[in-house]
C-alpha cells in the first residue's frame, strides 16, 4: 500500500502537533467491571511520573486491551490502525491479534497508508506548531519551545512517531490523559491510546516496526 498523504507538508492539519482536545465525551458505566481489566489499568507507580488509575467502568468494554481473531494478511509483528472504528492492532502469529482502544483526531483520518516506527520516545516532549501559535498566539506562544514530558502533556506516557521513506510523516501513536476520549472521534491529534495501553504497546515493539494504517471503510479485520 502507498503512502496517500494530501498535500503531504503544505497542508498539514492545523492541530496535528496539537494531541489536544476540546470537548468531553458520553460516559458509559459499567457497574461491574472485569476484574483482571481493573488490574490491567491500575496505577503505575514506578514511572517517572506515576500514572493514575483508570476507571475501566466509563469505558466502553470494546476499547479496552485484549487478544481477538485476525484476519488481515499483515505480518506478525506489525501494527494495524483502524481509525473509523477506533482499533489498533499489533498483529500476532495464529491468525490472532492484540487489540487497544484509540482515540483518532482529524489528523488521523487524513493519513492513510505504511510507515514504520521511526523513533520512540518515554513522556515525550510536545511543541506546538508554528501555524497553531500564529493562529492562537495566547493559547500556544508560552509554549513555543516545546512543553516537557508529563502528566499535563497532551502527549501522554510514550509516542511512537512515524516515518515513510525516511521521513517524518508527523504522524504519532501516543498516550493521552484523556482517557474519555478513547473511541471517540476528537477535535485534533492522531492516534491516542490510554497512557496504560500505550506503555504496553511500546514494550512490545521495537523501532523499524511496520505500521499499516487503514483508510475509512475499510473492512473489519476481526470479521
Amino acid at each position: 500500500m502507498m503512502l496517500t498523504r494530501r498535500m503531504f507538508v503544505a497542508s498539514l492539519p492545523l492541530a496535528l502537533g496539537a494531541c489536544t482536545t476540546t470537548r468531553s465525551m458520553p460516559v458509559v458505566f459499567q457497574p461491574e467491571p472485569d476484574p483482571s481489566y481493573v488490574e490491567m489499568y491500575s496505577a503505575i507507580d514506578d514511572e517517572p511520573y506515576p500514572v493514575p488509575a483508570i476507571d475501566v467502568r466509563k469505558i466502553d468494554p470494546q476499547y479496552l486491551r485484549q487478544e481477538v481473531s485476525y484476519g488481515g494478511d499483515e505480518p506478525p509483528g506489525s501494527i494495524v490502525v483502524d481509525p473509523s472504528r477506533r482499533f489498533l492492532y499489533l498483529v500476532k502469529e495464529g491468525g490472532v491479534a492484540l487489540r487497544y482502544g484509540c482515540g483518532v483526531g482529524k489528523a488521523g483520518f487524513d493519513y492513510q497508508g505504511d510507515a514504520v516506527i521511526g523513533r520512540k520516545a518515554k513522556w515525550p516532549r510536545w511543541t506546538p506548531t508554528p501555524t497553531m501559535i500564529s493562529l492562537e498566539p495566547e493559547r500556544y506562544g508560552p509554549y513555543a519551545d516545546g512543553l516537557p514530558g508529563g502528566l499535563d502533556n497532551p502527549l501522554g506516557a510514550r509516542a511512537l512517531y512515524l516515518y515513510h521513506n525516511g521521513r517524518d510523516t508527523l504522524y504519532r501513536i501516543h498516550g493521552t490523559n484523556e482517557p474519555w476520549s478513547i473511541g471517540h472521534s476528537v477535535s485534533s491529534g492522531c492516534v491516542r491510546l490510554l497512557n496504560q495501553d500505550v506503555i504496553d504497546l511500546y514494550r512490545r515493539v521495537p523501532v523499524g516496526t511496520r505500521v499499516t494504517v487503514l483508510p475509512v471503510g475499510s473492512f473489519d479485520r476481526t470479521a
